[in-house]
């Protein structure tokens, strides 16, 4: 009877590791997606340099955006760190500008959308955009069950008596003023 007890009880107990595994899990999701866009990048700016010299300072803005995105490295370990996420975060923020006014720029030269090439990673790329939405999504869905659990009873004893080490994640905010429609002037 003890011994029943005590295994119902173990669901409750691994629930605060399992909800931070799925999260750390979330987590991964989102940085194979930004490395997905990141490795896209460079084969659209170099389509793209082809067709437009006349933007290249455009393209030089999106390849300074990629490099520094790439280069913040925020892992699984440092997620409960405000200040290394938000760095992280505004770098990845000021990738989707720079790829907002590149794609912005296409539109205002018809005879780039013609070609092919480009056709295609604009796909590739816009599609990348989702998925790192997508995947934004599934981690603050899975944060936000791992921070419930921990600040919640009887989360909060679990986790307290048997995993003292566990801290609150960060989710995502949107970045300011992203509520308002951008402009697109040709």
């Amino acid at each position: 009877m003890l011994f029943a007890s005590c295994l119902s009880g173990c669901g409750a107990i691994n629930r605060v590791p399992t909800l931070e595994e799925q999260a750390k899990s979330s987590w991964s999701e989102v940085q194979n997606q930004y490395q997905r866009r990141a490795d896209l990048i460079p084969n659209l700016v170099e389509t793209v340099k082809g067709y437009a010299k006349q933007e290249q300072d455009t393209l030089t803005k999106v390849t300074e955006a990629r490099a520094n995105a790439t280069s913040v490295k925020v892992d699984a370990s440092t997620i409960t760190e405000p200040a290394k996420f938000k760095q992280f975060q505004d770098a990845q923020n000021q990738l989707s500008g720079a790829l907002g006014r590149l794609l912005a720029t296409v539109e205002a030269y018809p005879d780039l959308k013609s070609n092919q090439n480009f056709l295609a990673l604009q796909s590739q790329l816009e599609g990348t955009e989702n998925r790192i939405a997508v995947a934004r999504r599934d981690y603050i869905g899975t944060v936000q069950a791992y921070n419930t659990e921990i600040r919640t009873i009887p989360g909060r004893w679990i986790a307290a008596w048997f995993y003292p080490e566990s801290k609150p994640m960060e989710t995502f905010t949107a970045t300011p003023n992203s509520e308002r429609a951008p402009n697109v002037k040709f």
